[in-house]
């Protein structure tokens, strides 16, 4: 529902959480700007990481890319690709950073519990504490064509799978006991006895026997970060994750009806309903004034989606090859075909593409839009626009009306994204009171202010809501 009574503010004192979302293969990220930096060079990744934590961020994210996006068969050649593996990039970081968490895509699809697990307890225990772990699935066939087991998973055998798999990499984390590694020189073993359990666990997934080999560090697990919008991937989080990612962070009202439906799903699986932390990915374009802002947006999506990007976002609509066409000319005379998902650009094809087309050749009539300028007005909508004082004054809105705890944010440009945030907005929103002045803590865990991890508490733990 709609607040607008300046009185009513449930969450006067809420702070706004900021994390940095460095994304793996996508076309959002302005490669042909002589401003744009190198997707490989480790000095883009540490300038991203320490303006972010300049800025006071929470967490540094990594997206993931097991395989190049493909339309038809072919590489989609304009997309930026290349990072390097992300718990490497990390373990990096790791070095050259303080306070911020890092956080790592990682894939349940095409992992393994024991392996995976053990990979993420070494970069908690190296950063001290500040990794998370985002969890996803994925759900096409030419990403399963590049690991031996191949093929893919339906929707719902992937959650299962994910839940398995997460169930047994807690498990590994548990194994040690917080003070099994003795902290005394004369102490007659490194580890104190039967202080390091044997994890045993058989499944509709996984048959796992090994006994780890890694302690837990000071915040007991790395943070669990989920980004699933459809039914089964919110209650999935409401089981399991401590934040959620979202795509409904640019309007309030949508914003506020996914927050209450993630609390319905908190208190239904008896959490408490400020226990999950709601980050909306988004996108934030700064100017001096309202009109340098939107003027600045323009350019940024002439940039993003180029002629080509916007013929093979299109081809997808319209299920054909527009390799050739003039992306500046008109929308595609053709009906659309109707065809079965192939997962090609790492997307579904659109169940009924011409109720979409239709809408499309409506708007593009009654304002004289050329196909790319329709990709852009009525293609996935993405990001704020504005001066930071209005930025700070919406964002507050949304963090004390509880839409939001915060946002995830997608730099348009590599390393210098940032920039305009952490030097306009951040400074704007501490004004308003709804920003830290400084990092509290030392893990991520504090940064976000979570509460211990979900197994390590009671079931009176689990139903408290304070």
């Amino acid at each position: 529902m709609t607040r607008t009574d300046p009185l009513d503010v449930p969450r006067p004192d809420a702070q706004l959480h900021l994390g940095v979302f460095f994304q793996g293969v996508n076309h959002w990220t302005v490669w042909s700007d002589p401003a744009s930096g190198s997707q490989i060079d480790p000095a883009n990744f540490r300038h991203v990481a320490q303006t972010a934590e300049r800025g006071l961020f929470d967490a540094f994210f990594l997206g993931e890319g097991l395989r190049l996006r493909e339309v038809d068969g072919q590489i989609h050649d304009l997309d930026v690709a290349g990072r390097p593996d992300a718990i490497t990039q990390l373990a990096a970081l790791a070095a050259v950073t303080d306070r911020i968490g890092l956080v790592s895509t990682s894939n349940t699809t095409f992992n393994e519990p024991s392996d995976l697990a053990r990979r993420l307890s070494g970069l908690d225990l190296l950063s001290e504490g500040r990794a998370g772990w985002n969890v996803v699935t994925t759900d096409n066939a030419w990403t399963g064509a590049n690991f031996r087991r191949g093929g893919y998973l339906d929707h719902a055998d992937r959650y299962r799978r994910a839940e398995e798999f997460l169930t047994v990499a807690r498990a590994i984390w548990d194994s040690w006991e917080d003070a099994a590694v003795s902290g005394a020189a004369g102490a007659p073993h490194w580890a104190a006895p039967g202080a390091v359990r044997q994890v045993r666990h058989q499944g509709a997934q996984f048959d796992v026997d090994l006994a780890p080999t890694l302690p837990r560090s000071g915040q007991g697990h790395p943070v669990i970060f989920q980004a699933g919008d459809s039914g089964e991937g919110r209650d999935f989080a409401a089981r399991n994750a401590d934040v959620i990612f979202s795509a409904h962070g640019n309007d309030f009202d949508d914003a506020l009806a996914f927050a209450d439906d993630l609390r319905r799903r908190l208190r239904a699986v008896g959490r408490p309903e400020d226990d999950l932390r709601i980050l909306p990915g988004t996108e934030i374009i700064i100017g001096t004034t309202e009109a340098e802002a939107l003027e600045k947006k323009r350019w940024i999506r002439l940039q993003q989606v180029t002629p080509a990007t916007a013929l093979g976002i299109a081809g997808l609509l319209w299920g054909l090859d527009l390799a050739g066409r003039d992306a500046d000319g008109p929308l595609p005379k053709e009906d659309p075909v109707v065809a079965e998902n192939d997962g090609s650009f790492g997307a579904r094809r659109i169940a009924d593409p011409r109720q979409v087309v239709a809408e499309w050749r409506e708007k593009a009539d009654a304002n004289r839009w050329s196909l790319r300028e329709t990709v852009i007005a009525l293609g996935p909508q993405r990001g704020h626009v504005g001066t930071p004082a209005g930025l700070a004054d919406k964002f507050a809105h949304f963090v004390r009306h509880g839409a939001v705890d915060g946002f995830n944010v997608t730099p348009y440009l590599i390393p210098d994204g940032l920039d305009d945030i952490v030097d306009l907005l951040v400074p704007a929103l501490q004004e308003r009171g709804v920003y830290r002045t400084g990092y509290t803590g030392t893990t991520l865990r504090e940064h976000l202010a979570l509460r211990e991890p979900l197994t390590h508490r009671t079931t009176k733990d689990r139903h408290r809501a304070g």
